[in-house]
Parts: C-alpha cells; structure tokens; sequence
C-alpha cells in the first residue's frame, strides 16, 4: 500500500528509470531488489532525474563528413558576405565600367542613390548569393581535400619543409573547379549591376542573357574570371595560413590547442583581413577585365586593355575593393571557422598541413 502511494506520488514511475537488472526484478516481482524498491523510490523522489542525453559525435578529420562540413561551411561564408557587401560591389563594379560618371566611392554611392534609390543598392542580391554560396563550397571543400591530398603525395617531411607550396596548389586546384560553377552567376550579376533596366535580377536576367549571348556566353569571362580568382585565391589561403600560423608563434604565448575559441577565432579575423588586402591587390587587374567583358558585348581582353590602360587595370576602383576584400575576407574566415567550431572541428591554421596516414601525430 506505502509502495502504491509512493508511485502516485512520483511524476514518472521510478522503476523506468532504474538500473536495468533492479527495473526487470521489480517488474518480476521477485528477487532481493524487490524488497529495497520502495526505499529507492523515496530516496529518488528528493531530486529530478537528468533527461539522458547523447554526447555529439566527434567528426573524423579527412573523413567524408569532415569535407562535408568544410562544403558546407565555406557555402555559408562566401554566399553570406558575398551578399552583405553588395551595395560596395554594385559601386565598384560602376566604377569600372564607366568612371566617368562612378569618378569616386562617395559620389558613385551618391549617384546610385538618386538614380535609383536605397532599393538599387542592393540590385543583383540574388546571383551574387547563389553563386557565392556554390563557389564558397566548392573553394573550401576542395581546398581541404587537395591539400590533404598533396600532403599524402609529398610525405609529412615535404609538407612540413614545404606547406606553402601545398596551400598554393591545393587553393588553386579547388578554384578552378570553384570558378566553373560561378562564371554564369557572376556573368548575370555584372550584367544587371551595370545595365539599368536590362533585368530585375537573376530569374529575368538569366534567360535574357542566354538569348543574348547564347549558352556560352556565360562563359565568356571564365578565363579572366580565372585570372582574377586563382591567384586571389592562392593568396587568400597560402597567406592566412601562413600569418595565423605567425601569429600564434611569435604573438601568443601558449599552443593553439590551449586557446579558448574566442581567441582561435580573433586571430582567424585578423589573418583573414591581411589576407584579404593582399588578395585584393593581385587580383584586382583581372577583376577589372572581368566587369568590362562582361558589361560590354562582343568585347574582348584587348579592348579592355585599350579602353582602360594598364595603369588603370591596376589603379581603377583598388581604394574600395582593398576595403570591400579586406572586410569580406575576414568575415569569411571568422564565419568558415565559427562554423567548424560548431560543429567539433579546429579552426584553420597555426600547424603544418597534415600528412596522410591517419593516426599519425601531427605537430
């Protein structure tokens, strides 16, 4: 009867969550758990009983789930940022195509702003989001793949002594395919940024486009736009990875192991801006080739270079691309990390790449 009003009393039986052999004697109804039961029921009812939980499952490094992880976090980076700097995009990309009228940052957004309003600034939002997004997870999931790959090929010796070169080819490796999904995105956008009027975005300007300069027209720009990402690219991971690695040398006086995330993630901020003002300026000639083709045409490499001049293949729109490259950069790698972080990855950088058999110690 005193066991009866003891279960009446308790919000979930005890015996359901009672060790398995003491739950089976007492539903039996027999054996020496029987008789402590009603004590054990007393002594539970003065605390609540934690819900069972199952710790995450680690994710294997160079397993396929990890370059899954990486897929999908280099799409959330790239696409994400890609998309918040428009408005600097549409200005540089103005900029370049007609800088008689864009002839500086402040005016070209004050310009666009009385043309066509708070709303213009955001004109192109959609290709430059989906494009970005399939770029970004092609870029960083091929990236950690081939170098992981030419890591195998040169032994742990070689890709200690040589890294550099690893993160070299193992970016440009992963951009050209990166690029190839890209091109018509970027084809699209730099037409509907640059052409007022000639489509809304990516749903009307696709079609139009195509009927324009048929299929292969959106692949007009894929060799400048190779020009333009490949080395960015090289840059963009050989020297984060190279500065972050610097950084937890000489700047922090502890491993990267034993720094909190937060600090992980600061020195991804701050390798990730440096970086990015480096990739702005070697890839900014072909960034400019690529808006004149792409705005104009019929052109080609050598009208580009005869409209613009060499001097400004280098010079026109750098001061806000330096900035806008800078900033997504950063962002992308604070985002790309931040990701890894959540879902039990390191964040990238600060050891040597990697070298193949698994289970051997990695400095």
């Amino acid at each position: 009867m005193a066991l009866a009003e003891n279960l009446r009393q308790s919000l979930i039986p005890g015996f359901l969550y009672a060790p398995r052999a003491l739950a089976e004697e007492r539903m039996l109804g027999a054996g020496p758990a029987a008789a402590s039961f009603p004590a054990l029921v007393e002594k539970q009812r003065s605390f609540v009983i934690p819900s069972p939980s199952e710790p995450r499952k680690k994710i294997q490094m160079y397993s396929p789930a990890f370059y899954a992880a990486c897929t999908a976090g280099g799409s959330l980076c790239c696409g994400l940022t890609h998309m918040a700097v428009t408005p600097l995009d549409l200005v540089k990309c103005n900029m370049q195509i007609d800088p008689s009228k864009y002839k500086s940052i402040t005016s070209g957004f004050g310009v666009l702003l009385k043309e066509q309003g708070v709303r213009g600034f955001f004109r192109g939002w959609v290709p430059t989001l989906l494009g970005y997004s399939v770029q970004g997870a092609c870029k960083y999931g091929f990236y950690e793949f081939f170098k992981k790959y030419y890591s195998d090929i040169a032994g742990p010796e070689f890709a200690s002594k040589y890294k550099t070169l690893v993160y070299l080819a193992g970016s440009a490796s992963a951009e050209v395919i990166a690029d190839v999904a890209l091109c018509p995105f970027e084809a699209v956008k730099v037409r509907v940024q640059t052409q007022p009027g000639f489509a809304r975005g990516l749903s009307d300007g696709f079609p139009k486009f195509v009927k324009s300069e048929g299929p292969l027209g959106l692949y007009k720009g894929i060799v400048p736009l190779w020009g333009r990402q490949i080395p960015y690219t090289m840059m963009k991971f050989a020297s984060f990875e190279t500065i972050v690695e610097l950084i937890y040398k000489h700047a922090i006086p502890r491993p990267k192991d034993q720094c909190s995330k937060n600090l992980q993630l600061s020195v991804s901020f701050a390798g990730g801006y440096a970086a990015g003002v480096f990739c702005a300026i070697v890839s900014h000639p072909a960034d400019n080739l690529v808006s004149f083709l792409n705005n104009a045409k019929g052109a080609t490499v050598g009208d580009a270079v005869k409209k613009i001049g060499l001097w400004g293949l280098f010079t026109r729109g750098l001061p806000l691309r330096i900035v806008m490259i800078g900033t997504l950069t950063a962002a992308q790698w604070v985002i790309y990390d931040a990701f890894k972080v959540f879902v039990g990855l390191p964040t990238t950088g600060g050891v040597a790449p990697a070298a193949a058999p698994a289970g051997l110690a990695k400095a």
